[in-house]
């Protein structure tokens, strides 16, 4: 299984890290030639999501990366790479292109970016996931999802009555970071799910739909 981390800020060392503790092979998304190579799964680490998105475009990354994200890659995000992902963005302040209201927009969920606080409100619990396990979870000046924009989306996890983790179709994304704490079952959740899988058949089924028409 080859693994590519989007490298453009952030926390990619540890993404990469632990995509190796999986057994997997990784390499780096800088630039635009580094999509050129094969990858069954797309990291987003953490980090500063409007660094990132900026990054992306100015790097030449968003087209691409958004054709491989609603083309069925499977893609794995924390933190930041949820929000890049969000379908809304829900802070208050002016926006501009530097702060849109999304940026890929491919996950249908709104989120509120540094919903706990700064650095020092970071925290460690230990929570239910994927309905099976109870796994730790690290906030660091973490997002929450605040409201649900499909009922196709499936909540893993939830603190204090708001989700944590979601998955939907390609996508398992987390407002916090199972890369720190070498969480296995997280990597499971986008790798082995029975219900990813699915829903990557039915993204090819309909590409080739729309190919044929």
């Amino acid at each position: 299984m080859t693994v590519g981390v989007l490298a453009v800020q952030g926390a990619f060392a540890e993404m990469e890290a632990y995509w190796r503790a999986q057994g997997a092979e990784t390499f780096e998304i800088r630039q635009r030639h580094d999509l050129d190579r094969t990858m069954d799964l797309l990291a987003l680490p953490g980090g500063e999501s409007t660094v990132q998105g900026k990054l992306v475009k100015d790097l030449g990354l968003f087209n691409p990366l958004t054709e491989l994200i609603d083309g069925g890659v499977r893609v794995f995000a924390t933190c930041a790479g949820l929000i890049l992902l969000a379908g809304k963005i829900e802070d208050a302040g002016a926006r501009d292109g530097t702060r849109p209201e999304m940026w890929f927009g491919a996950l249908p969920v709104a989120v509120r970016r540094n919903a706990y606080g700064r650095q020092l409100g970071s925290f460690m619990t230990v929570g239910a996931f994927d309905g099976k396990s109870r796994v730790p979870m690290t906030f660091i000046r973490a997002p929450s999802i605040t409201a649900i924009l499909s009922p196709e989306v499936e909540v893993l996890s939830e603190f204090n009555g708001h989700p944590t983790s979601v998955r939907w179709r390609n996508i398992t994304a987390f407002t916090w970071h199972p890369e720190l704490s070498n969480c296995r079952v997280a990597a499971c959740a986008v790798v082995d799910s029975p219900r990813t899988k699915t829903a990557l058949q039915r993204t090819k089924q309909d590409q080739s739909l729309a190919g044929s028409g």
